[in-house]
């Protein structure tokens, strides 16, 4: 079995996260899968972006759910990185999907529904309105560090694919098995290193994040978990290659 490659928020290493300019270049770089976050804003628009405030990547201030659209529209998205991106924007969802669609993208989009610290309401079947509104070439499935959000989105989705989040829980890991509709976990790299006897028996899909250091990313290769979710995919893929040699 080949580990998969998912680009973390994008190519988040190399590119302002979450951002039009990461994602090209995930694409680019043949990654197999992209990952990013959804949030909705004052308005109840879906906006891509990790956290719940725009203060740390972008030169404005407050909470996505206290903004509009016009408002997060004119923040600046990409000097925290580097200047070279001052041009660039917070994404809405359906941006992402269309520049998914010029690119000809044929992989895995995982999407990440950020309700841990506010549970939008009504997050899931927005989200399931945009995905289900047309055919995709590439297929997608959705992760969540809330439980209560998957179990929504599968009564939307049902054939879906869904996948829990757990940083250190030593439980969560277990209610993954016992529950169906979940295809897999997505652990902290570092919960894969403290737990090398859960890792070796476990019956569903280990997908870690975030694997950046080529050590890390052997070692997934040589466990061959079904993925890695990292910030350096072109390095990953790179890694890989020389895994399979």
């Amino acid at each position: 079995m080949m580990t998969v490659i998912i680009a973390h928020r994008g190519s988040a290493g190399t590119h302002p996260e979450n951002t039009l300019p990461a994602f090209m270049e995930a694409v680019r770089t043949g990654a197999d899968g992209i990952e990013l976050d959804v949030h909705l804003t004052a308005d109840q628009q879906m906006i891509v972006i990790h956290d719940e405030s725009v203060d740390r990547t972008t030169d404005g201030k407050g909470l996505v759910r206290e903004l509009t659209l016009e408002q997060i529209k004119k923040l600046d998205a990409g000097s925290w990185f580097d200047k070279k991106y001052q041009a660039t924007k917070i994404s809405t969802l359906n941006e992402v999907l269309n520049l998914l669609l010029q690119m000809r993208f044929r992989g895995f989009l995982c999407i990440e529904i950020k309700t841990n610290k506010f549970h939008y309401p009504g997050i899931e079947e927005k989200l399931s309105e945009i995905m289900t509104s047309r055919e995709w070439p590439f297929t997608y499935g959705y992760c969540s560090f809330n439980a209560d959000s998957l179990k929504i989105m599968h009564e939307y989705e049902p054939d879906a694919q869904y996948d829990l989040i757990q940083k250190n829980d030593p439980d969560k890991y277990r209610w993954v098995l016992e529950t169906d509709y979940l295809e897999g976990l997505h652990p902290s790299y570092d919960w894969v290193k403290k737990n090398p006897e859960i890792v070796e028996s476990y019956s569903k899909s280990l997908r870690p994040w975030t694997p950046n250091l080529y050590e890390t990313m052997m070692t997934c290769f040589e466990n061959n978990l079904a993925g890695i979710i990292t910030d350096f995919p072109e390095k990953a893929i790179r890694a890989r290659s020389r895994n399979k040699q």
